[in-house]
């Protein structure tokens, strides 16, 4: 009988734990994934609230207007079709066609979930309907429409598939993400909906592209922090390292650096240091500094759902090793993140988590909610990131980047030229990321420009109008 009782006890204390467990996660569950949950096409409270709730107003940092509703709850967005489709990824569309936009991503406080029962009788009693929340984002539309038209007005980019983000290295917060090619959400047509440049695909957060070149700051800041006398060390480019006995690494348009130390191989961009490089530091040690920076991590963002960058696992030998370090292989990565990884490197090794809301205001004007800053992680020492800084500072001044230089501004960043194929055809991906170091414009950039050619020629002379664009008028 007394054994009974214990094994009684013990069942109970075994349920109440699982309870317990369960109602934490619960809790959790509801902080983390409740934006994932209310914008679920799932979700038919979601659906219902739709027709019920006058959506509320989005506004940008600038307090533009970028999305209302009429009385009827009829969405509309800016006036000017080229703003307005500047913003389309951001936001979204009133058919839900671009995933996790504002206009789905936070319909909590737009649909007005988050209003209290007194607001909610208030309203009754007043005989008017439901208005959802004002959102206030941290994005500048005109910096939106902006770069668009820079990839629309110049040569080598228009008519290109790309993505270009701008962001607060110290802060985190998003002032642009752009994907193109945009569209109308007031006028989807039949060629939009039909086009095989997948308009509706956000690039800046889904697009998983070979990062190229531009990885060789991971590779650098893993030689700086696994080698003793990686600074010192020299490495001999003969326009082409064997690995494998069958495998050349090669430069582009091979060419040949002879002797080189580390900060040149990074100003002039060196394919065979670098590959080298990841060799002596080993896959285990270069992946850990990649994951440093978030590869491989799950991104769970309070505001942006990002696609998680990769750093393979698997099918390594030699070769894979050598191509990693060049940011070839299966190496992986979005516009959003590899703008969070010069921006930690801005930021002296701290990389922030990238956020998009800045407040939230009731219909009344109040603020239910405003946002911090918040760290991410920290990605390398205070030490690594100044040495990085430098690299990255003399790529501008003297090496493959010098196209994003900027009168007045000390431009800091990477070039990368990709290697990929599209439909059975070897293309080249164009890459920038870098940023102002400067405490008045402390922005970081990243630019892709999908089937651009080299990063130095493509991406960076984008990156060097956003940059000209943010001294004017920031």
């Amino acid at each position: 009988m007394k054994q009974q009782r214990l094994r009684f006890r013990f069942l109970t204390l075994i349920t109440i734990a699982m309870l317990i467990i369960s109602g934490a996660y619960g809790l959790y569950s509801v902080s983390a994934y409740g934006n994932r949950w209310v914008s679920s096409a799932r979700n038919t409270r979601y659906r219902s609230a739709r027709s019920q709730v006058v959506p509320g107003d989005i506004l940008d940092r600038n307090g533009v207007v970028v999305a209302s509703s009429d009385e009827n709850g009829k969405r509309t967005y800016q006036s000017n079709t080229l703003s307005r489709s500047s913003m389309v990824h951001l936001l979204g569309d009133t058919e839900g066609n671009v995933a996790n936009g504002i206009e789905s991503f936070q319909a909590n406080y737009l649909l007005g979930f988050e209003t209290s029962l007194n607001e909610r009788v208030n309203a009754l009693l007043d005989g008017v309907q439901r208005k959802g929340d004002t959102v206030v984002i941290t994005a500048d539309s005109r910096l939106q429409t902006e770069i668009v038209e820079i990839f629309l007005n110049t040569s080598q980019t228009r008519g290109k598939c790309g993505a270009a983000v701008v962001m607060n290295y110290k802060t985190g917060e998003v002032l642009a993400m752009v994907s193109l090619p945009v569209y109308d959400p007031q006028n989807i047509t039949d060629a939009i909906r039909n086009s095989s440049q997948h308009p509706y695909w956000n690039r800046a957060l889904q697009s998983l592209m070979p990062p190229g070149s531009t990885f060789k700051i991971i590779t650098a800041v893993a030689a700086l922090e696994n080698l003793a006398n990686a600074q010192n060390a020299v490495y001999t480019c003969t326009g082409a390292t064997q690995v494998m006995d069958e495998h050349l690494i090669t430069d582009y348009g091979n060419e040949q650096h002879g002797e080189i130390s580390l900060a040149k191989a990074f100003r002039v961009s060196c394919n065979n240091a670098f590959a080298q490089t990841a060799l002596v530091i080993g896959d285990s040690a270069l992946r850990k500094t990649a994951e440093n920076f978030g590869f491989n991590d799950n991104f769970l963002f309070r505001d942006l759902v990002v696609e998680n960058s990769r750093y393979p696992t698997t099918n390594r030998n030699s070769f894979e090793i050598a191509w990693s370090g060049v940011g070839q292989s299966q190496v992986a990565v979005t516009p959003l993140h590899l703008c969070m990884v010069s921006a930690a490197i801005a930021n002296e090794g701290v990389m922030m988590e990238p956020r998009l809301l800045s407040r939230v205001q009731s219909p009344a004007g109040t603020v239910r909610t405003r946002t911090s800053s918040r760290v991410y992680r920290t990605a390398c020492s205070k030490e690594t990131a100044q040495i990085i800084d430098g690299y990255m500072k003399d790529v501008v001044k003297n090496g493959t980047g010098t196209r994003a230089k900027v009168d007045g501004l000390t431009i800091a960043g990477k070039t990368g030229s990709a290697e990929g194929s599209s439909n059975g055809v070897d293309v080249t991906h164009a890459w920038f990321t870098g940023y102002i170091d400067d405490d008045r414009y402390p922005y970081a950039v990243s630019v892709l420009v999908e089937e651009g050619g080299t990063g130095g020629s493509v991406a960076a002379p984008v990156a060097q109008q956003i940059f000209t664009y943010l001294k004017q008028h920031y």
